[in-house]
């Protein structure tokens, strides 16, 4: 499921070397450190801090405040990115994410950056360093095999931003009886998020049976009548079962960090 790439801690330094002046919260802590010991002067310190709020690439302008700001670096949407926009944007950061990525595209990346790790059956790419892991444990459902990218896309996101993830595929309403069977893991989790096509009936399901928040997860997975998710959109919309919200069609990763926030507490 997961491909790693070695990692060459020299590698790492070279592709770094002309852009240190990116910098997430440990670096802007040892600069005042810094400040505070007289090791440098205020002026050297503000002129390191200014480019804090983002790198002006013309075609893009990343987000180098974010960690900062959210406690989470710069995640780039790769569809409609070419490759060459990709490598630019991940060279230019000490750890970045990328949602929708295919191997083509990670292939690419992997030029700038010898650290990058494809998760292909969630379609990210992720350079730089995971989350310590962080509360209790997030629950991830798929309702049908079909729906596993989506799941996996939630899953994989939580993981990377420090949560304990534990994995409940194909429990769908056709055949309920395989969830029920789970009710260890379902009444354990701190979080639970539910991703569902067709009838997207599920997470009302699960919604009924736990105290914990779910997340509603529609998958464009169906036919016809499933209008590539809307059907399901619409159900978890209406679920008649408290405590469950919903994200939008395919938001894996959009689950994921919400699911992910939750579980830590903040």
């Amino acid at each position: 499921m997961v491909k790693k790439c070695p990692h060459k801690k020299i590698a790492f330094r070279r592709v770094f070397a002309y852009n240190e002046r990116i910098m997430d919260g440990t670096d802007v802590k040892k600069l005042l450190g810094k400040v505070k010991d007289g090791s440098i002067s205020v002026n050297e310190a503000v002129k390191q801090l200014k480019f804090l709020p983002f790198d002006d690439i013309g075609y893009a302008r990343i987000d180098t405040h974010r960690e900062l700001r959210k406690g989470f670096p710069e995640v780039v949407y790769c569809r409609g990115k070419t490759p060459e926009q990709l490598k630019n944007i991940f060279s230019r950061e000490k750890f970045v994410m990328g949602t929708k990525a295919t191997r083509g595209m990670f292939e690419a990346i992997r030029e700038a950056r010898e650290d990058a790790v494809f998760f292909e059956s969630a379609g990210i790419v992720f350079a730089g360093r995971k989350k310590r892991k962080r509360g209790g444990d997030l629950l991830v459902i798929s309702a049908g095999t079909s729906d596993i990218p989506v799941a996996e896309e939630a899953a994989v996101t939580a993981e990377l931003m420090g949560s304990r993830v534990q994995r409940l595929y194909d429990v769908g309403v056709a055949g309920v009886h395989r969830l029920l069977l789970n009710r260890d893991k379902l009444l354990s989790a701190k979080v639970v998020i539910v991703v569902a096509g067709m009838d997207g009936a599920l997470p009302s399901v699960v919604g009924g049976l736990v105290e914990s928040p779910v997340i509603a997860v529609p998958a464009s997975v169906g036919y016809g009548a499933s209008f590539k998710g809307v059907s399901a959109l619409l159900t978890m919309l209406n679920s008649c079962a408290p405590g469950v919200a919903v994200v939008n069609i395919d938001n894996g990763f959009g689950a994921g960090y919400i699911g992910s926030i939750i579980n830590r507490g903040r």
